[in-house]
């Protein structure tokens, strides 16, 4: 692929995500749900072009981010997790058996987002409003809920990925030489 390709891929894919993360403050109810399709969009640069290239492609994100986004809240979630997870995704599912790559995969998300939310809440002020309801059982159960959530995400980026190199990546590379 054409460099001139990649950098267009890289631009298009970066600026898809800013516009998602950014949607935020229009569509406040998908503040977890759309760091989370942003980050998906990295998959077709991890494809299409190499680790490198995705990797880059997410600081950018994760910068402008941290400068445009107007809920932080959402932008930390990508910096933290979501954006690099599908380059993290492709690095442990090709080294790792499958019960140690899971293990590997929950661990990195639920010690990433329960340090993300700590930092938040220590210094942006960043409140859990179950926790005047649920008390202190409001940290286990928001993680547990968030974790069950991160394996359906997991499941539906691999399937995503599979539908992708199966059935559009032959239309896709049409346009991208």
């Amino acid at each position: 692929m054409k460099q001139s390709s990649k950098c267009a891929i890289g631009g298009i894919v970066a600026s898809l995500s800013l516009v998602l993360m950014i949607s935020v403050a229009v569509i406040p109810f998908l503040t977890y749900a759309l760091p989370a399709l942003a980050g998906a969009l990295i998959i077709f640069i991890v494809v299409e072009i190499d680790k490198k290239w995705a990797f880059g492609v997410y600081a950018t994100v994760a910068i402008l981010g941290m400068i445009l986004v107007p809920e932080k809240e959402v932008a930390v979630m990508y910096l933290a997790f979501f954006g690099y997870y599908p380059v993290f995704k492709s690095l442990v599912e090709a080294k790792c058996p499958i019960v140690v790559e899971w293990i590997i995969k929950i661990l990195s998300f639920v010690l990433t987002m329960a340090g993300s939310y700590y930092l938040m809440m220590k210094f942006m002020g960043v409140t859990i409003d179950e926790t005047e309801e649920w008390g202190v059982w409001a940290y286990p159960i928001l993680l547990g809920m968030g974790t069950f959530a991160f394996i359906l995400y997991d499941i539906a980026l691999t399937k995503t990925i599979t539908l992708y190199i199966m059935k559009w990546q032959k239309h896709f590379k049409r346009y991208f030489k």
